[in-house]
């Protein structure tokens, strides 16, 4: 292949990607772009792609309306993202480390739990925690955001630890840390990328959930982001400027979680992907 074929082949996948970046991100930018219009402009007949007279004190607004729901949305988060990684890592561990008949059947079950449908889960572990008082309350909903982020969890993190050779971890334990040494000492440092992975796919499972939060709150008195974005629509109208922006706003925490991860993101994708 001549080089200007070579650079015309390179030059169609750079503009087929452009337009696929381009594709994915228009609405995202409709959305910022909606924030900033007035009501009358978002209804206009003729629509603007730049806002005219943008709208900026709006996020200060809604902010000042909503920062209680995001400091509700991040404790639920972080504490199932805590609770997914202390059941998952040593989880694991077993599922990489042991040589059983009954972990490829363990595996096949945590495969399943993945394909059972989310409305399934809620109505039994509403009943379940109506029971046990934990309707309402921040340890229901990461009980119940865990539930969903742990399988996903243990199957990235065993697929990375299969890979780290088992001559470091027997002669950790020649070193006399034992299992939980060699663990400790030895797994987790190697596994960051892994962790970090497995962290953020449990936090954004968690910070997007709609379906656990509507139906493990049946009062106000605990509203995640996913919740508190309806108090925008009404019966007879809705904010949408608003609703827009609290969107953006609530976008932020994913989006930061995910720009400080990215370096770990690729390591832990590509190692957990080519081992089984």
């Amino acid at each position: 292949m001549s080089t200007r074929s070579r650079a015309l082949g390179q030059g169609g996948y750079l503009a087929l990607a452009i337009v696929c970046v381009a594709i994915l991100i228009f609405p995202l930018y409709w959305t910022i772009v909606s924030s900033l219009k007035t009501q009358l402009q978002l209804f206009a007949s003729h629509p603007s792609l730049i806002p005219t007279t943008p709208q900026w004190g709006i996020y200060a607004s809604v902010f000042a309306q909503q920062w209680t729901h995001l400091v509700t949305s991040l404790i639920i988060a972080f504490g199932s993202l805590l609770l997914s990684l202390l059941i998952a890592v040593p989880a694991a561990y077993a599922l990489a480390q042991f040589r059983s008949k009954a972990v490829p059947v363990f595996l096949l079950v945590l495969l399943i739990v993945q394909m059972i449908p989310g409305i399934s889960l809620a109505n039994a572990l509403f009943i379940i925690f109506h029971k046990v008082g934990l309707l309402n309350n921040y340890l229901g909903l990461m009980l119940a955001d865990t539930t969903y982020a742990v399988p996903f969890c243990a199957l990235i993190l065993r697929a990375f630890m299969m890979s780290i050779p088992k001559e470091l971890i027997e002669a950790a334990m020649v070193d006399g840390t034992g299992d939980f040494g060699a663990f400790i000492r030895v797994v987790l440092p190697i596994t960051k990328p892994a962790l970090v992975t497995a962290s953020l796919f449990s936090f954004l499972f968690t910070w997007s959930d709609f379906l656990f939060a509507i139906t493990m709150t049946t009062s106000d008195k605990i509203q995640p982001v996913t919740l508190a974005i309806y108090q925008y629509i009404g019966n007879y109208g809705s904010n949408w400027n608003q609703l827009m922006a609290f969107a953006v706003i609530a976008s932020v925490p994913a989006a930061v979680f995910l720009i400080f991860s990215q370096r770990y993101i690729t390591a832990g994708i590509s190692s957990t992907g080519l081992k089984g």
